[in-house]
């Protein structure tokens, strides 16, 4: 797996990390051996940055990868994320980006990982009741005080970025993006951060699975998968949807790659862009993994353009609660 600089302020990793969250969280089912043997494989395979969040579980995420790779600290950037108030208890609360719970929420995540050292921090979401300045402000402390080496930020508008960026300088953006989630190169996020320096993480650069191909109704996804409620993946939107996955099906064939690889080498094609692709199999990990050495030809990527452009895709990616929080 190459590596790349993320950003402009120091981080160096591989040019995919591993997203854990399903792992502990939204996607159905644990199964804590499998995973804790899929981020031993992604360690094996040069990914060297895993990301996680307090949110996760909550903390169970977290703790999971300090179990299972914790006695390989030196190996790995690790990236994780607060946001919403959480007690103690697991009880999720409002938006909180007050710096008090900012420290709080900071301690927490060094202890579940097992760590002096965050590699990474992320303001998950942004909390409308506190000015961005004061939340980054605060998380500028933590870098002084060596408990944090870089700062990011997720899911914000370009004047809110602009704004942390000047309080202390951001290392990445973390915002949903893949062939089913262009938004980012129309709303000026995907501008800022290149204008800035600052690198943007895709998440979901597979479209949460469902361009890999292998979701094709919604009775394939486990039923406590919050995606069985995610506009996107209900009965017509997931149809129509499935007409662009065939035609990424059908550039990939040309490839001799799989959907999933193809659609993840677009997205790693794109300028400033790193991603961190989720999954807790070690057989889809190497798959992912793969993908990071497919090199598209320019006619190959204009395909696969001319297969999504933005707003092809139906439904939005959140319930309206959701989309509620992001892009403030």
């Amino acid at each position: 797996m190459r590596t790349t600089s993320w950003g402009s302020q120091g981080l160096t990793a591989s040019v995919e990390g591993l997203g854990a969250m399903g792992m502990s969280a939204f996607y159905g089912g644990r199964d804590d051996e499998e995973s804790a043997a899929t981020l031993n494989r992604a360690l094996d395979l040069g990914v060297t940055l895993i990301d996680t969040a307090e949110l996760y579980g909550p903390f169970t995420n977290e703790q999971l990868i300090g179990r299972a790779v914790g006695h390989r600290r030196d190996e790995f950037a690790i990236a994780t994320k607060f946001a919403k108030r959480v007690e103690d208890d697991g009880t999720i609360g409002p938006p909180d980006g007050s710096p008090a719970y900012a420290r709080r929420a900071l301690e927490r995540s060094l202890r579940n990982l097992g760590t002096d050292v965050i590699d990474l921090y992320y303001l998950h979401r942004v909390d409308p009741a506190t000015p961005i300045e004061e939340t980054i402000g605060a998380m500028g402390e933590f870098v002084t005080e060596g408990k944090v080496r870089y700062l990011g930020i997720s899911e914000a508008a370009p004047e809110t970025i602009r704004r942390a960026h000047a309080t202390h300088p951001l290392t990445a953006v973390q915002t949903e993006y893949s062939l089913f989630q262009r938004e980012p190169e129309t709303d000026g996020v995907l501008e800022t951060t290149r204008e800035l320096g600052i690198a943007f993480v895709a998440y979901s650069p597979l479209g949460r699975g469902a361009l890999t191909g292998r979701i094709t109704r919604p009775e394939d996804l486990p039923e406590d998968d919050f995606r069985r409620r995610n506009p996107r993946f209900q009965e017509e939107a997931l149809a129509h949807n499935l007409h662009i996955v065939e035609k990424v099906r059908q550039v990939a064939d040309g490839v001799g790659a799989t959907s999933g690889q193809v659609a993840l080498a677009w997205v790693l094609a794109q300028d400033g862009v790193v991603a961190i692709p989720g999954t807790k199999r070690r057989t889809y990990l190497e798959e992912n993994v793969a993908a990071a050495d497919l090199e598209l030809t320019a006619e190959q990527l204009r395909a696969l353009d001319e297969a999504a452009p933005v707003g092809s895709v139906q439904g939005q990616r959140y319930d309206d609660a959701s989309m509620a929080q992001v892009h403030l």
